[in-house]
């Protein structure tokens, strides 16, 4: 493949070579890249599953989507490029005829893209618009978030997605502030209000909760998950790359509950919901980048990786006779 390197771009995908253990890509096979970003994982996919596996890659970002494809130019058109969010996952894979699919990525958070260019309103290290928006036609924008919504409702925002413990002082001193100019004049405000600690810039966490706001990337993330599931063949894996505990937390919720079988309350005799078990997990905890990565990448320090593989009717039946015989034991 003619693709130009990571390093000639400045990207460097996280945890390229345990995202392949799980998947295991192989000729043939049907991927989707589910946030695609500047394609380093894509084209890590593509060259494994020579010569005739396939990719759909999909993100909400135009400008990555279109580095991703000058980048993937020469893959023999084994790429399919799609614009498009999470929630809208299955959607984009039946219409491009990705169901039955042997594996899907989804790689959470923000990209060095976003992150480097200040214009885009993601960091805090330069001055830039308050925008934070990773679909640029999305209709709201850090702007309204910062200059418009009531106080309660910021707080509300920097606490819960941003685990931020002075969010209420934060809020008030945004709102005091307001109107907040750019980037650098929220990055102010709140580094006045914070108390710097463990070599965290003071307002990392507040940036981070007015980002999944904008965004609703909880929300995304877990309208995405059952589609993930329901568009994978048996045998198929989906492997998910959080970088925060928030989203650590409803992926591994997600994959613990689809491994079980009866979710009734211990109490009920006879199973009423009539859930089955199709996940069978492969992380049990999520997979940390090795030193050697964190030291060529520091932005991988906090990526953590969990992946499961969709079962097949029979290793269905199978687990869930295992999953009755534990819980009639229990009882």
């Amino acid at each position: 493949m003619g693709a130009t390197s990571d390093q000639e771009w400045g990207h460097v995908p996280v945890m390229v070579e345990e995202v392949l253990l799980y998947l295991a890509p192989r000729s043939g096979g049907l991927y989707i890249d589910a946030t695609v970003g500047l394609g380093g994982h894509t084209q890590a996919i593509l060259s494994r599953s020579a010569p005739d596996g396939r990719v759909l890659a999909i993100d909400a970002d135009a400008q990555a989507l279109a580095i991703a494809e000058r980048r993937l130019s020469d893959d023999g058109g084994r790429v399919t490029f799609v614009q498009g969010r999470h929630r809208d996952l299955e959607r984009i894979a039946v219409a491009q005829g990705f169901s039955g699919c042997q594996g899907i990525l989804l790689d959470l958070g923000v990209s060095s893209l976003q992150l480097d260019d200040a214009e885009r309103g993601f960091s805090f290290r330069e001055a830039g618009p308050l925008d934070m928006r990773m679909d640029s036609e999305a209709p709201v924008s850090a702007e309204e978030v910062v200059n418009h919504w009531p106080e309660q409702e910021l707080a509300r925002v920097i606490a819960a997605y941003g685990e931020e413990r002075y969010a209420r002082r934060v809020a008030h001193r945004i709102v005091q502030a307001r109107p907040i100019r750019d980037t650098a004049h929220l990055a102010a405000v709140v580094s006045g209000a914070v108390r710097s600690s463990g070599g965290i810039h003071p307002a990392t966490r507040t940036f981070q909760a007015i980002r999944i706001a904008v965004n609703d990337e909880l929300g995304s993330l877990e309208a995405v998950m059952p589609q993930a599931l329901a568009l994978l063949a048996p045998g198929g894996v989906m492997a998910v790359i959080a970088f925060h505990s928030l989203e650590d937390r409803i992926v591994k919720q997600f994959m613990v509950r689809e491994s079980r079988g009866c979710l009734c309350p211990p109490r009920i005799p006879v199973c009423e919901c009539g859930h089955r078990v199709q996940l069978d997990r492969l992380t049990r905890r999520p997979v940390q980048a090795s030193t050697g990565e964190i030291g060529r990448n520091p932005r991988s320090r906090s990526a953590l990786l969990r992946a499961a593989r969709k079962l097949d009717e029979e290793q269905m039946v199978a687990a869930e006779r295992e999953y009755q015989t534990r819980a009639h034991h229990a009882r």
